[in-house]
């Protein structure tokens, strides 16, 4: 078909069955020219879409490719965890001009690029550090910041029951 619309088509199924789907939807896609349509709750499926609307009570709250949604919530968080947190937080605002935010495990903070920033940070830090992690943003991090809730979290009223609201006379 020149485009499918598909309703949740991998919910409930296990891996193995939904990566042969996704198998499927792209060799349509590529061999045919296929235009799919979906919806999902997997933001790793969400992945695999060249334009991505997250909707919201009904309305689209966001469009754009999956990695231009990413690069529009900010940069990379880094923890570092280091054998005196307190002196290190110093150490960064000072040398880099960046606010770390101390959590229980270490501290936090967003750059524009992890891969560039910790090189500098490991150059110029002088307080030991034990342990460090990055991590990207994600399309769980969109769809929080673009509609404030969680992706399971249900709405008190659905959007069943405001249609029939609305529509009653």
């Amino acid at each position: 078909p020149k485009v499918l619309f598909l309703d949740e088509p991998t919910i409930g199924l296990d891996p193995q069955t939904r990566a042969r789907i996704w198998g499927f939807l792209h060799e349509m896609r590529k061999n045919e020219g296929t235009t799919l349509f979906l919806t999902t709750h997997y933001m790793e499926e969400a992945e695999n879409c060249d334009r991505l609307a997250i909707i919201d009570r009904g309305e689209i709250a966001a469009l754009d490719t999956p990695a231009r949604l990413k690069a529009e919530i900010g940069g990379d968080s880094v923890l570092i965890e280091t054998e005196n947190d307190a002196e290190a937080l110093l150490e960064i605002e000072g040398s880099f001009g960046l606010i770390a935010r101390k959590e229980e495990n270490g501290l936090n903070l967003v750059v524009e690029s992890g891969s560039t920033f910790l090189p500098e940070l490991f150059r110029k830090l002088k307080v030991p550090v034990k342990h460090v992690s990055m991590r990207s943003p994600s399309l769980e991090d969109v769809f929080l910041q673009v509609t404030g809730k969680a992706i399971r979290q249900e709405a008190p009223e659905s959007a069943f029951a405001r249609h029939r609201r609305r529509h009653r006379r």
